[in-house]
């Protein structure tokens, strides 16, 4: 149903129904605000492009020229579900991102979300877009960073332990970061579907994927430690995303003592991550601080380095608008 006094225009050149990319709903007020769907995301959004400003937003954020709540959860416990409210001000952004979590979903995505970007200077909607996809790229993108900053620069044997969306989208954002020679996948189900489907060895346990890896990534939905500190060599660096809440843990207590631990945002990872809570005496500070100048990143090539990502609101938004300025872009050339 739609809202009363919202009229909805398809884009030019664009058709309705079930293939729809992108509409515009207008207003009565004469606001206009224009719809991407999944697909025109995934043709707008280049992970090449996504790291380097996900980076820069990463340093506003520590900078402090971001204004960024941590997220509101609220349970849907009946259905093991959650749903996330994140809001983020940026020099040039104003937007939030509605996202649910549900982790037991079977078929469907574990994650869907709905992104809205304003127009700062007068606070007026400008774009709506499926934030799935850009949930999805840009944590790859974060961890991407953290790659960059504190992995050693010949790191070349990759270790993902999962074998979801985020297992396939931090393969190809790490390849642009290091010269990956080697990928080992572990997860309990479909990991040899995994690596058939993208050219890389399935390892028939996570620790047989990680002992001797230099970048290991964490990306599975579990709620107790898939990473023990035993397998983790000297000078790795290690990915862990997932975990997001702070009676979850997807990391054992040797690696927490061993690792120095950095986090896209302290005030988040302190409240929402189990990992960090654990391991709060190894924490560094924030990734953004690195990306700025403001804290050395590693200290030693035989360090374990360790970036606990949990996802913030302004990584989000310098996503969305990338896909808007593009959009834009595309519509004024034509």
């Amino acid at each position: 149903m739609r809202a009363p006094g919202v009229v909805v225009q398809p884009s030019p050149g664009v058709a309705v129904g079930p293939t729809l990319l992108s509409c515009e709903l207008k207003s009565r007020a004469g606001v206009s605000l224009s719809f991407i769907d999944e697909s025109r995301v995934r043709e707008l959004l280049r992970p090449e492009e996504l790291i380097p400003a996900v980076r820069r937003a990463l340093a506003d954020l520590s900078a402090g020229r971001v204004v960024q709540p941590v997220r509101v959860v609220v349970p849907a416990a009946d259905h093991a579900g959650f749903l996330g409210i994140m809001p983020a001000y940026a020099a040039n952004a104003l937007g939030a991102k509605l996202v649910t979590f549900y982790p037991a979903n079977a078929g469907v995505p574990t994650h869907h979300a709905l992104i809205v970007l304003f127009r700062p200077e007068t606070g007026e909607p400008i774009a709506l877009m499926d934030g799935r996809l850009i949930t999805e790229m840009r944590t790859a993108a974060a961890s991407a960073v953290a790659t960059e900053l504190l992995a050693r620069a010949d790191a070349a044997v990759l270790a993902i332990l999962g074998s979801g969306v985020q297992a396939a989208s931090h393969l190809e954002a790490l390849r642009l970061v290091r010269p990956i020679r080697e990928v080992r996948v572990w997860s309990p189900r479909h990991a040899a579907a995994f690596a058939a489907r993208h050219g890389v060895h399935a390892a028939g346990s996570a620790e047989e994927a990680v002992r001797g890896a230099d970048l290991i990534v964490t990306a599975t939905s579990a709620t107790s430690p898939v990473l023990r500190g035993e397998w983790v060599s000297s000078g790795a660096h290690v990915n862990a995303v997932g975990a997001c809440r702070p009676d979850w843990r997807a990391l054992d207590d040797d690696l927490l003592e061993r690792a120095r631990i950095w986090v896209d945002s302290r005030d988040a990872a302190l409240q929402e991550s189990g990992d960090v809570i654990a391991g709060s005496d190894r924490l560094v500070g924030e990734i953004g601080s690195v990306a700025g100048g403001a804290l050395a990143g590693r200290a030693s090539a035989g360090e374990v380095t360790l970036f606990k990502s949990l996802g913030v609101a302004v990584e989000d938004l310098a996503a969305a608008e990338l896909v808007r300025s593009r959009l834009a872009s595309n519509a004024s050339a034509r």
